[in-house]
């Protein structure tokens, strides 16, 4: 019994975009997401109130860069859940710049109703080595998003295609970031 034209042509797309993920996916820089989340840190006024913003930030940052760019700048692998994508990787980085003293962590009750919130504050003025698109990249996320809450990112991950188009619990793929109907160019 062998495979039909459809399967095999699954399974060699399939493992066609798996080894071109393999090679245009860098490996996890440490240095470049401390970098990153001190830097928006620093640029919204020295804290990030919230895990789940911090999640949805880095999440803009990585997909808005490879929607123009077809590389992540934190090289961090993203699950789509319940609240939103989450990066895989961020509480270890978040632990290390605890570790060196970088970050703080202050747990403050915002509501009675609910948990406590993490807030992450930064302990110096960051000199983080970007290039000029990064840079244009994190500024954008900073200005567009900044401002909006854990919830209203939450709710506007939930929008978009790379969410939707993703098992709950699964990795989403950053391919989907083109189907965003971003105009990364437009609000720079």
């Amino acid at each position: 019994m062998g495979l039909d034209d459809f399967t095999l042509d699954y399974l060699l797309c399939y493992n066609s975009l798996r080894i071109w993920g393999e090679n245009n996916m860098p490996k996890i820089s440490e240095k470049k997401y401390k970098d990153i989340i001190l830097y928006l840190a620093d640029q919204l006024g020295g804290e990030i109130k919230g895990k789940k913003k911090l999640a949805k930030l880095l999440y803009f940052v990585d997909f808005d860069y490879f929607e123009k760019f077809q590389k992540s700048l934190t090289g961090d692998v993203y699950k789509a859940l319940p609240m939103g994508p989450f990066p895989v990787s961020m509480e270890k980085v978040l632990t290390d710049l605890v570790t060196e003293k970088k970050i703080t962590v202050i747990r403050e009750k915002m509501r009675d109703d609910f948990n406590p919130t993490e807030i992450y504050r930064v302990k110096n003025k960051v000199a983080g080595s970007f290039s000029k698109d990064e840079l244009r990249v994190l500024d954008r996320v900073v200005l567009k998003y900044g401002h909006l809450s854990g919830k209203q990112l939450e709710d506007l991950t939930h929008a978009e295609a790379p969410y939707i188009g993703t098992e709950p619990n699964q990795e989403i793929a950053y391919e989907l970031a083109f189907y965003r109907g971003t105009n990364t160019d437009e609000d720079a």
